[in-house]
């Protein structure tokens, strides 16, 4: 593993503390146990072959594994230490991630919080390969019933938009945006809310004019020219946004959603993660009840 993340047998070497003709023969037995090639070597280095990448990728999913079990071992008995990885849309970034990140750090500052921005598609990849423990986005509806344990958290309304000046922006109904240029988010144009918002409504999805990987990418192609997409209302609401871009009043109205916190099924949600579940829900309630944040505890 070391001498695929570094590259070099030397700096791997280095790293773990070996010569480097030590580490070479280790990695000679190693070829020789499995029978197959697991690095090319060059003058520029190591990269690892078809059959090292499965042996890279399976090691590293034990590895975070075992990192995992230690971790949880030491929270059961009340020694709250490790490391949380979170994967969040845009939309969690911005209104729930401050707010539950702050409580939670206070409560146990010994965690160490990894927090990623990711577009859904993404996110379920990393749960799947154990990349992530916690997903907070849109709650896929063809998701595969017991896959993730999912917990909803706030709808979301997806709203067409268009940059300011924009003649499309004037639309009064999805059939007049058809033949728009849009933008899609994920992978492919065969995917995605756009596809989603035409099919429900009976229309033939259009074609992917571009496709982006991140919400900044999606506002930076709408801002600056006739593209049209779509948007959380309260991203295409926020302060940042608004003076780019306006919400495209549609008859047929927006793609309601449910932002939802999912993780994964193999195994009951740690101690640190059911205490972030907690903190998490109660950002989500506080959002949608601004008022109870600040209300006085009665005495």
């Amino acid at each position: 593993m070391a001498a695929i993340d570094d590259g070099s047998l030397r700096k791997a070497a280095a790293r773990l503390g070996l010569s480097q003709p030590a580490l070479s023969k280790m990695l000679r037995e190693l070829e020789l146990e499995l029978g197959a090639p697991l690095v090319m070597r060059s003058s520029r280095g190591v990269s690892p072959t078809a059959q090292g990448k499965v042996l890279y990728q399976r090691a590293s999913a034990a590895a975070r594994e075992l990192s995992r079990a230690v971790e949880e071992i030491d929270q059961l008995g009340g020694h709250m230490v490790g490391e949380l990885s979170v994967t969040a849309v845009s939309l969690a970034v911005m209104l729930l991630i401050p707010e539950t990140l702050h409580s939670f750090s206070r409560q146990f500052p010994q965690i160490r919080l990894r927090v990623h921005e990711e577009l859904y598609i993404a996110q379920m990849a990393s749960l799947r390969k154990g990349e992530a423990d916690v997903a907070i986005g849109p709650i896929p509806h063809d998701l595969a019933q017991g896959e993730f344990q999912v917990e909803a958290l706030l709808p979301i309304s997806m709203v067409v938009v268009a940059r300011k000046g924009n003649p499309l922006a004037q639309a009064a109904r999805l059939a007049e945006l058809s033949k728009a240029r849009w933008v899609y988010t994920g992978v492919s144009g065969d995917t995605g809310y756009v596809r989603e918002l035409f099919i429900r409504n009976g229309l033939p999805p259009p074609p992917a004019a571009a496709i982006v990987n991140s919400t900044l990418a999606l506002l930076a192609l709408i801002g600056s020219d006739d593209f049209i997409g779509l948007l959380p209302a309260q991203i295409a609401e926020h302060p940042l946004s608004a003076p780019y871009i306006d919400i495209i009043a549609l008859a047929e109205g927006p793609l309601e959603l449910n932002l939802g916190v999912m993780v994964g099924r193999a195994s009951s949600p740690s101690v640190m993660v059911r205490h972030f579940l907690s903190h998490l829900h109660r950002a989500a309630y506080h959002l949608a009840h601004p008022g109870e944040r600040h209300r006085a505890k009665p005495a």
